[in-house]
């Protein structure tokens, strides 16, 4: 069974994750969703491209295996590879979110140009919980929601609800589970309709910055955050399924 899944129809490219029910994301599923992406660089038939799941979940996030000192750097390198195509593509992205969106789920949903939540969808970075910070999220909130509502999800690792999501302005619409196919081909509507090169140039302009500020968080976590005994400690806790002990170091 395919990862990922594309869907082309009318000027929309549809991927969709599909590892249900929770979506959760390994080093092998980075690359497949990357490889979906890549070409999209040089399809000037597709006009919108819609990021989609399977499932119960939109995504539950990165695979906690991931993150041991043996596979993270390798981890954060096929992740972050999605981000920067993303950022890379001329398209304008719509993170269909139908269900929850968390960790590394979340980061894939707010990293798109717009979000149409279904009322059963939830954000959330608990990263925080488990000794580590999610190097996306600590860039994209602060543009996006301001820094104290980026610091209440990333400090506390609390997940919100999709209407406390569309009133702090990190979803565009939500919709019921029931009507949210269709609300989410009317956003997309509304942007098929206008034109595809000026939207190519208004998204690249949004995003000047990225990249390089992505580089240096990336930097700082690789290098400071994983050699702590804390985010070592958290992580192992994780997979032991127990609590942490913290040591503040």
């Amino acid at each position: 069974m395919s990862t990922v899944i594309t869907e082309k129809n009318n000027g929309v490219t549809r991927i969709i994750i599909n590892k249900p029910p929770l979506n959760v994301v390994d080093i092998a599923a980075m690359e497949e969703l990357n490889a979906a992406l890549v070409p999209l660089k040089n399809d000037r038939a597709t006009k919108v491209i819609v990021l989609a799941a399977q499932g119960k979940a939109f995504s539950a996030g990165v695979d906690i295996a991931d993150h041991t000192p043996e596979r993270v750097e390798s981890m954060i390198e096929k992740f972050h590879a999605i981000f920067r195509t993303m950022w890379s593509l001329d398209q304008p992205i719509v993170g269909a979110v139908q269900g929850a969106a968390l960790g590394g789920g979340c980061e894939l949903a707010i990293a798109c140009d717009f979000i149409v939540a279904s009322e059963k969808a939830k954000f959330g970075q608990p990263e925080i919980k488990v000794g580590v910070f999610a190097p996306i999220a600590t860039l994209l909130l602060p543009r996006l929601v301001g820094r104290m509502k980026a610091n209440e999800l990333l400090l506390t690792g609390d997940a919100i609800d999709a209407r406390e999501a569309e009133r702090i302005g990190l979803v565009n619409v939500v919709a019921p589970l029931e009507s949210f196919d269709s609300a989410v081909n009317a956003f997309v509507a509304r942007l098929t309709s206008l034109s595809g090169a000026v939207l190519r140039h208004a998204k690249r302009a949004i995003g000047i910055g990225l990249e390089n500020e992505l580089s240096e968080i990336e930097r700082y976590y690789l290098n400071d955050l994983m050699r702590s005994e804390d985010a070592t400690e958290g992580l192992n806790a994780f997979m032991a399924k127990r609590n942490p002990v913290w040591k503040d170091k």
